[in-house]
């Protein structure tokens, strides 16, 4: 049998949705997991989401969907996850593609439908952006999300929604998406994070890392992203959610309003209609502020001092955890040098380690 999994707002969403494969599913059924190759700047020097002309290397798999395999390659500037996600998961990735708007990925996933006649379809978003209505003063990426949930209500079949570790992406707190959410259907466990063990020691996305620590046991306040976002690790947090599908397209405006979109410039309008922004635009800003900022070697007396500036201020702030991509920011390094800063804080502080989080040393 096969399984289609559909990883909602890309990035760790695909990586999540490896590890919901396993847990629901176990190794006797196949899995296509459909996923936009978008890895934000730390990863993808180039802004938004990445299309199939973006590549090498891509096998067909319907007229409008590719596959991803270990040998494809991002065409540079480009850069993408999805190949060596390939390379070490099991898991077949197809491509989604968000240029032609909503209309386009209804197409690509009618396409993939008829051709795998699948098992079960799941939707799959870690942290509940997908519910948000729009306005939200925290909401940061709410684009992707709304653009495969338009798509999934327009298809002729059942999809079940799914949202895993509510409040993790530290956009809508777990609190503002209690009433929305349905029935937990799973709780992740440490056995569930195995299969996807060797990703989370290089893999950036913090929602997914988050995720996959508590399931481990960890608790307490994770600092996340640029702005230092302080995200609650609690016992609701490796939860898997199931969400009626009709009530999340109500609640989010989005959405609704994208529904026989054409093109991404469409979508991008009514996201600044509704929400006031566009993820894409901001990450054009940056990345020209990133270009013109200058290179900084990694100088390791000068990183772990520092570091233990920084931890003794978290620590007074309450805060347990960290990501390696908050570090990366913090220590203004580049996203280029998150795996060498992670090597050197393995080497000289393991017992700091809480995989794929760090942890905060109590005050001395």
């Amino acid at each position: 049998m096969t399984r289609l999994i559909v990883a909602a707002g890309g990035g760790g969403d695909a990586v999540a949705a490896a590890m919901l494969h396993a847990a629901q599913y176990g190794d006797e059924d196949q899995a296509v997991i459909l996923t936009y190759a978008w890895d934000r700047l730390l990863v993808d020097p180039v802004p938004g989401p990445r299309s199939a002309h973006d590549f090498t290397g891509l096998e067909t798999v319907t007229r409008s969907v590719r596959s991803v395999p270990a040998t494809a390659r991002p065409i540079a500037p480009a850069g993408s996850t999805l190949p060596r996600l390939a390379s070490e998961l099991p898991q077949t990735f197809a491509l989604l593609d968000p240029q032609h708007g909503v209309e386009g990925v209804t197409n690509q996933l009618e396409e993939l439908i008829a051709h795998l006649t699948p098992e079960s379809i799941d939707l799959l978003d870690v942290g509940g952006d997908i519910l948000a209505r729009g306005d939200e003063p925290t909401l940061k990426s709410p684009l992707a999300d709304a653009l495969t949930l338009a798509a999934c209500c327009r298809v002729d079949a059942p999809v079940r929604l799914l949202v895993a570790g509510p409040g993790l992406d530290g956009e809508l707190s777990a609190d503002d998406l209690r009433s929305l959410l349905g029935p937990v259907v799973h709780t992740f466990t440490a056995e569930d994070v195995a299969p996807i063990s060797s990703v989370l020691e290089w893999h950036p996305s913090e929602a997914t890392g988050m995720l996959a620590a508590t399931a481990r046991g960890v608790r307490g306040i994770c600092e996340v992203r640029d702005a230092g976002l302080p995200v609650p690790l609690t016992e609701a947090s490796p939860q898997l959610h199931e969400v009626d599908l009709d009530k999340a397209l109500s609640h989010n405006a989005l959405a609704r309003a994208i529904m026989v979109t054409t093109t991404l410039d469409e979508v991008e309008a009514h996201s600044r209609e509704i929400c006031g922004f566009s993820e894409i635009v901001y990450e054009r800003n940056k990345a020209t502020w990133l270009k013109d900022q200058p290179p900084v070697a990694l100088d390791t007396e000068a990183v772990l001092r520092q570091l233990a500036q920084f931890e003794s201020e978290a620590h007074a702030r309450g805060v347990t955890h960290t990501t390696f991509r908050h570090l990366t920011e913090v220590l203004n390094l580049n996203g280029s040098q998150r795996s060498d800063l992670r090597q050197l804080l393995l080497s000289s502080h393991p017992e700091q380690y809480a995989t794929p989080l760090w942890r905060i040393p109590d005050a001395t």
